[in-house]
């Protein structure tokens, strides 16, 4: 640029940016058609490709591939999250071993399954699990001979899901010919049991709000009859009904306050005549009626501020026990009616050294409840929160989960050694131990049909014979 031509580029450089402000203003205050400008929603802009990235439920785009197992001809049913009665007790009435050989309980089969703590439901010689595929990022819901683990079917969908403590953790519920389950980040699926054909799907968090846990999802589905149950913690929907054939909603239960979803499951109880719905949310423990989940009573007393994952324990006499870990301890609520309301009144608390229980849901059995508290030692509670025995010092079994059956605990330690434990208050008694699992976090619920019991530890599911010769 010459002498010239500079000096006129600063003599009226001002000029023309003040023109340019002038035309960028009327710019701004002249009316523009309708629907030019596009407000992105959070988030919006970075979901994983393939996951629902036309703005759709991830759920609708899967697929459904056949495998080489056939159902197994054995008797046993474990139809979901803790059991027949959602109590952590089987029901059936199998002779079990009271004491087993140097080498353990003898394994049927075992098999990798992707990282997590997602434990078996069966149905009709059936195992059904929800799983994750790293490789293809994929949440699958997987059906399984109990015969010999051999894959019947999967339905997998595209879901992008990293690594943190695991990926799956939920249990899928089956009810006549439904299998319903709720993959990491609550996607509900809803398919035929025998055949693994779709049926219908949800995306709590599109469809309804909900705030995906710190750990990813960890409630299980309830079926109830002809309704699927869930808590999203959504916006305008803290419980949900859904027809279990369908999918559509039958009701919700307003949430003014935003209260979130948890790891927790929702659990029913009957009180004064009234069936409800009892579940332990972010913020709080509310009951919401069965019939149109209308809010029945709620108490801020109970809440765990970084991971509340053991669901309520339904006693006899309205009385409900909660239980958790982060320094929790426990709580003891009675309901009580006040006219035509429902009150929660909250009769002791427990420090954790008492009891606490951080991610398996103590069990009610013969009055008294029994459950592993955070120093690893398993414990017997009578009604009034008091110690009647605990298992010997030394003894931990960390994190591990347990189940009722036949007046036998089956006691899961972390590091995959399975405990026998003798279910009365008379005493701590330990029958029979055994690893039976190599890996580490064996924390997945234990699963019972006949005399098969499903264990888990992160990575690999195994299938024992605990019936007695």
């Amino acid at each position: 640029m010459n002498g010239l031509a500079l000096d006129r580029w600063i003599r009226y450089a001002p000029a023309a940016c003040a023109v340019g402000a002038v035309l960028a203003l009327l710019i701004w205050w002249l009316p523009r058609p309708a629907g030019t400008l596009t407000l992105r929603a959070p988030g919006a802009d970075k979901v994983p490709e393939g996951e629902g990235a036309d703005g759709k439920n991830p759920v609708l785009t899967g697929k459904l591939t056949l495998g080489p197992g056939t159902p197994a001809t054995l008797p046993g049913v474990w139809p979901g999250f803790r059991g027949p009665a959602r109590d952590g007790a089987a029901t059936e009435a199998v002779r079990l071993a009271r004491a087993w050989e140097a080498s353990g309980p003898r394994a049927h089969w075992s098999l990798d399954v992707g990282e997590g703590y997602a434990g078996a439901a069966v149905v009709n010689g059936r195992v059904y699990l929800m799983d994750y595929d790293r490789e293809k990022k994929q949440d699958a819901l997987r059906c399984l001979s109990l015969a010999d683990g051999q894959e019947i079917w999967r339905f997998a969908y595209p879901v992008s899901v990293k690594r943190n403590h695991g990926m799956s953790r939920t249990v899928p519920a089956i009810a006549g010919d439904r299998v319903v389950a709720l993959g990491p980040k609550c996607h509900g699926v809803c398919l035929e049991a025998e055949s693994g054909q779709f049926k219908w799907g949800l995306d709590l968090v599109r469809e309804y709000g909900t705030t995906v846990p710190q750990w990813y999802a960890g409630q299980c589905p309830l079926i109830e009859g002809d309704r699927v149950i869930l808590a999203p913690g959504g916006k305008d929907a803290l419980l949900l009904a859904v027809e279990l054939e369908t999918g559509r909603p039958v009701w919700q239960t307003p949430n003014p306050d935003e209260w979130q979803m948890t790891h927790s499951s929702i659990v029913p109880v009957e009180f004064a005549g009234r069936r409800l719905y009892v579940y332990c949310a972010s913020r709080g423990v509310v009951g919401v009626s069965a019939s149109d989940g209308a809010l029945l009573w709620q108490t801020t007393d109970w809440k765990i501020s970084i991971a509340n994952v053991p669901s309520p324990l339904v006693l006899p006499g309205g009385r409900i026990f909660l239980s958790g870990g982060y320094n929790a301890g426990a709580l003891m609520l009675e309901l009580t009616e006040e006219g035509s309301k429902i009150v929660p009144k909250t009769l002791f608390r427990l420090e954790p050294e008492i009891f606490g229980a951080t991610q398996q849901t103590p069990i009610y059995h013969g009055g008294h409840i029994y459950g592993t508290r955070p120093d690893g030692r398993f414990v017997c509670l009578d009604l009034d929160g008091k110690v009647v025995w605990t298992s010997e010092p030394g003894t931990n079994f960390g994190l591990g989960p347990y189940l009722l059956a036949s007046g036998l605990f089956f006691v899961m330690d972390d590091s995959g050694k399975l405990s026998l434990i003798e279910a009365t208050p008379a005493q701590f008694s330990l029958l029979a131990q055994a690893k039976v699992l190599d890996g580490r976090e064996s924390w997945g619920p234990l699963a019972l049909a006949g005399s098969r019991l499903l264990a888990r530890d992160l990575t690999r599911l195994v299938c024992l014979e605990v019936g007695a010769r």
